[in-house]
Parts: C-alpha cells; structure tokens; sequence
C-alpha cells in the first residue's frame, strides 16, 4: 500500500497484544474476590494494538473499524449464551454504539461520600437495611441502595456526572457482581478490587507544564449489532454485560474490558 494511502474505513489497522496481561484480574486475591461475587470466568481484560493517530470525534470510525479487522475478528473474546463458553464474534457487524465514558477520577477519596453519608460505617461496614427488589437485584444493604434506586433519600450524594465516571461504573459493576454474587459487609474489597483494575486499564502521564498527573485514555462503552440485532457484548442486554473500550493514544492500544452476566465459576 502506497504512503499515505487508507485502509479500509479510515486507515486503522489493528493488531492483537496476548503478551500484554492484566494482572489485576488474576492476583489470587482478586480471583477469591471475584468468585465470591459470581464473576469470575466471565469477565475478561484484553489488549490491542493501532497504527494511526486516535481522535475522539472519530471514535464510530474507530469502533466500526475495530469490529471489521482480521486481526480482531479470530481475537476478541465473547461469552456465548448457549454454551457458556469463551468464544470469537462469528457474525457481521453491522451497527455500531460507542459511547463516551467520561475518565477523569485520580484517586479514590472520589468515594469518601460513601462514609460521610452512614452508607458504610466508620470501620468500613456497609449499613444494612431491609430487604427491597430494584429488578433484577436484590437489595439489602445501604451501598445497593445508592448504586440502583433513584428515588432513595441517599442517591444525591453522587451526582450525575459522578455517575457518568468511569471510576464510579467499574466500582458499581464490582459491588452488584454476577448471578450468584455473595456481597462483601465491608467496603473495602470493592474499592481494592475497583482501584487495582482501574489502575490496569487507565493511562496517565505528567503534563510537562503543570507537572500534574492527568488521564490519557478516552473510555467508550461499545455495543455491537448484526443483521439480526444486538451481537456484542452478549445478543442479551443486563445492567452487568458490558464491553468498555480503555483508548491510549499516545501507545496507540486499546483496552477492552469484558463481562456477561451469569453464574460465574465456584471452585
């Protein structure tokens, strides 16, 4: 191909990374902690590679091109909802849905509300409370609460753009789990487990000016359709099957953090 010539649909060519790991999702540690949340199995972290310079307004380009490449195509991994096995996308996409995450949280005290609301006591033990149904969860306990119903007295102490943070939804998935998810008493293991992946996924860098840390990555929130309808991450939609694009421009990969929704591994 001649320089300066495009590929197909905007020159980006991709290329899948199996070396990079991410540890985070397999320290034993996290590996108790996501089988005891049902999750375990089903939630996958992995990494590619592309050639051209990101731009965020072209992220549909980006995505649609993604989906279509011979490098991803045999490589990206997806849960069937027959078998329950690891599989590769068998079908054409058609439709793509790509949406902005904002990613601009550096540290944790982002969740310090959660102590000064009586959400989780002093010692780190989450508030329980009585029994409710907020479909499909069970709730049981004050953090359920002001993760899901939106008319409880507590929902304000994170606003709207809090919620929208990729910081908050990867914390939100973690607390509400899988199919089977025993939920931790304690605050803690939700926020190591949030912190430890975030970390994984995210990039940041010091502004040469300001010496300040700053986030590089561009996170979307992808879905993929075939001709059929919707095809990825799962063709059943859950408030817990997600795919989230982790974008570095400056390395030039992506990060594509999985999971379906269903029983996870027990032993």
């Amino acid at each position: 191909m001649a320089a300066g010539e495009l590929g197909p649909l905007g020159g980006y060519y991709f290329r899948f990374l199996p070396q990079k790991t991410f540890k985070s999702l397999s320290t034993p540690e996290t590996t108790s902690r996501l089988r005891q949340w049902s999750m375990l199995g089903r939630i996958k972290a992995q990494a590619f590679g592309f050639d051209q310079t990101f731009q965020v307004y072209r992220k549909d380009d980006f995505v649609m091109a993604f989906f279509k490449d011979p490098n991803v195509i045999p490589n990206l991994k997806l849960l069937s909802d027959s078998s329950g096995q690891w599989i590769t996308l068998g079908t054409e996409v058609k439709k793509i849905e790509a949406i902005n995450v904002p990613c601009t949280q550096l540290s944790m005290s982002f969740f310090n509300p959660l102590y000064d609301e009586d959400i989780v006591r002093e010692n780190g033990h989450i508030v329980k409370c009585l029994d409710s149904f907020c479909d499909p969860f069970l709730i049981s306990d004050e953090l359920q609460k002001v993760l899901l119903v939106e008319d409880s007295e507590k929902y304000e102490v994170f606003s709207q753009p809090d919620r929208q943070e990729f910081l908050f939804c990867l914390f939100k998935h973690l607390c509400l789990g899988g199919a089977l998810c025993q939920y931790e008493d304690v605050l803690n293991p939700y926020l190591e487990t949030t912190k430890l992946i975030y970390k994984d996924l995210v990039s940041v860098r010091k502004n040469p000016q300001t010496k300040k840390i700053q986030i590089t990555s561009s996170v979307f929130k992808v879905t993929a359709y075939d001709s059929v309808g919707m095809c990825y991450p799962s063709t059943k939609s859950h408030e817990q099957t997600f795919s989230y694009f982790i974008v570095d421009p400056i390395m030039r990969h992506v990060h594509v953090l999985y999971h379906c929704y269903g029983v996870g591994e027990m032993s």
